[in-house]
This record gives structure tokens, C-alpha cells and sequence, in this order.
């Protein structure tokens, strides 16, 4: 079996960007990218109506991995492209080629109505079901935006790369997120900062006696909880710098807040199920909604 980066592909522009993105981090990694598209038959009024523009109809236009795969050859010297067409519904054929994939990258369309960012529902269900990594990329993004500026003060590919985040769970640590998170920023030769968040605690709003020294005490055993999770990765990639950041609060606002510069934001998903099936996570699904950098979630035991 071949590894390779996965790209979702339907023609709109939030898939062009991820094929984009998919494309630069296929290179990173040494690996060929795969444009992978869902045939479905065009409805018939589309098919019927002669005045439907091409933007319309590449929806559904069979020649759709070819003519992205001849592109991204020439902007992406020496990437080998793969492509593959498959039939049937669009989240389940999405899940077995992730299963084949180092990675599955899909796009996600911009701001919704309130601020946040809209992940539509085959994004939501694969995110939710596969257990390989899946990146979610924003409709627009582009090679600058996971960069420092440069010396001039304008975004370049050339600068250095923004730091890579990592949402952790301190008391809870997992090797696969820690492992993926980490081969990121050794990647892209940037900082990892590591975010971790503990609960209030049930008291903290009366002010009882006694209150500012437990809060102390928490905190201290959170940091230590962090610090202890993270040794063995600082040996195992030492040439990673790595940045400890950890507060009292929610979880999923510190992840949010922590990636507004970021390259690449990295969160779990516990793979478990229950009576109401698969479910992604309140910080996952948090960092999906409203961070704009690339969105990586790893599936986790």
C-alpha cells in the first residue's frame, strides 16, 4: 500500500485550498498526494439547464481529479499526484480512503452567522468517525497565512513558519496526539506551543477562606502534570522548542485564543461511541468552528 496526504476534492474553492494545502504538506512529509473525488450524478436540473456556468458543473464533471491533479503538478515541481474516483456516498467513501492515508484533508467553508466558521455535515461526519488524523482547511487559505511576516511586514512563504498548537489534556495525555503534534513543528521547524486548561474550582465564586491557596495548589499540580507529560517528547525532539502554556478556565477558549497565530492548530478525538453514535469532542469541536488556522484532529484511544 502507498502512504500518501488525502484531499477530499468537489471543485469548490473550500477543496481547491485544501488541495493546496494538502499539496505543501504532502511535500513536507515526502509523500505522494492523492486527489480523491465522489462521483455523484448531477441533479437533473443542473444536467438539463444550458445555461449553468462551469463553476456549477465541475461539481459533477467526471474529468474533476485530472484537471486538479495537472495543476498541481506545475505549481508543486516534483510531487507525485495520484487520483482516484469513487462512487457512492460521499461520507463513507471519504472514511475508506482515510483509512488508506497517512492523512485526509478536507475543506471547510468561512464565517457562518455568528462569528464562527461553518463545518458542514459530511466534514463533521468524517471527522467524527475515521481514526486517522483529518485536516480541515478554511476556503481562501493560503501559503502565506502559515507564515511569519516577513522582514518587510508582509506575509511571505518564505518567512519561518507560525508556531504549530497543541491542545492537551494534562492528566490524560496521548502518544499518537503528542507524536503527531510534535513530527508537525519538527516539520515545519517552529515552535509547539502546548495548551492545557483545568476547571474552576466550585467555590471559586463565594471567595471562601482558604480559596486563593488551593487555587495555588491546582495550579502548581496542573503545571507539574504538564511538564511531566511533555519530558519524554522533549527527549524523544529536542531540537523542537516548546512552549508550556497552562490556565485556569475552558479548555476550548484556550485552544481558540492560542491559535490565533498559529500554522497548524492540533486537537484530539477519544474514539469512542455511544447510544447516539460517534461524537467529536466540546474542545474539537470548539477549535472546528472558530479557528482559522488548518485544524488538525487526531483520533485517539
Amino acid at each position: 500500500m502507498v502512504r500518501t496526504v488525502t484531499v477530499g476534492l468537489d471543485g469548490s474553492p473550500e477543496a481547491r485550498a485544501a488541495a493546496e494545502w494538502a499539496a505543501r504538506e504532502a511535500q513536507l512529509r515526502g509523500l505522494p498526494l492523492k486527489l480523491v473525488h465522489v462521483a455523484e450524478p448531477a441533479p437533473a436540473p443542473v444536467a438539463q439547464a444550458p445555461l449553468v456556468g462551469p463553476e456549477t458543473r465541475q461539481h459533477w464533471t467526471p474529468q474533476l481529479p485530472d484537471e486538479s491533479a495537472e495543476g498541481l503538478r506545475l505549481r508543486h515541481p516534483g510531487l507525485e499526484v495520484l487520483t482516484e474516483q469513487l462512487t457512492g456516498g460521499v461520507p463513507e467513501a471519504l472514511c475508506e480512503a482515510a483509512g488508506l492515508a497517512d492523512l485526509l484533508v478536507l475543506g471547510s467553508r468561512g464565517f457562518g452567522g455568528i462569528g464562527g466558521f461553518v463545518v458542514g455535515s459530511v466534514s463533521l461526519a468524517v471527522v467524527a468517525r475515521v481514526e486517522r488524523p483529518v485536516v480541515l482547511v478554511r476556503g481562501g487559505e493560503q501559503a502565506a497565512d502559515e507564515h511569519r511576516m516577513d522582514p518587510a511586514g508582509v506575509p511571505s512563504a518564505a518567512a519561518p513558519f507560525r508556531p504549530v498548537v497543541l491542545g492537551l489534556d494534562a492528566d490524560h495525555p496521548d502518544d499518537t496526539l503528542l507524536e503527531f503534534a510534535f513530527d508537525a513543528a519538527v516539520r515545519r521547524e517552529t515552535p509547539l506551543r502546548v495548551v492545557s486548561a483545568w476547571p474552576e474550582t466550585a467555590t471559586s465564586y463565594y471567595r471562601f477562606p482558604g480559596d486563593a491557596e488551593l487555587q495555588d495548589d491546582l495550579e502548581r499540580s496542573h503545571r507539574t502534570a504538564l511538564a511531566e507529560a511533555l519530558r519524554p517528547w522533549r527527549q524523544k525532539f529536542p531540537g523542537v522548542d516548546v512552549i508550556e502554556t497552562s490556565r485556569c478556565g475552558s479548555a476550548a477558549q484556550a485552544v481558540v485564543d492560542a491559535s490565533r497565530d498559529a500554522s497548524l492548530a492540533v486537537v484530539g478525538r477519544r474514539i469512542r461511541t455511544g447510544p447516539l453514535g460517534a461524537h467529536i469532542g466540546h474542545v474539537t469541536h470548539a477549535a472546528l468552528h472558530h479557528i482559522s488556522a488548518p485544524v488538525a484532529v487526531v483520533a485517539h484511544g
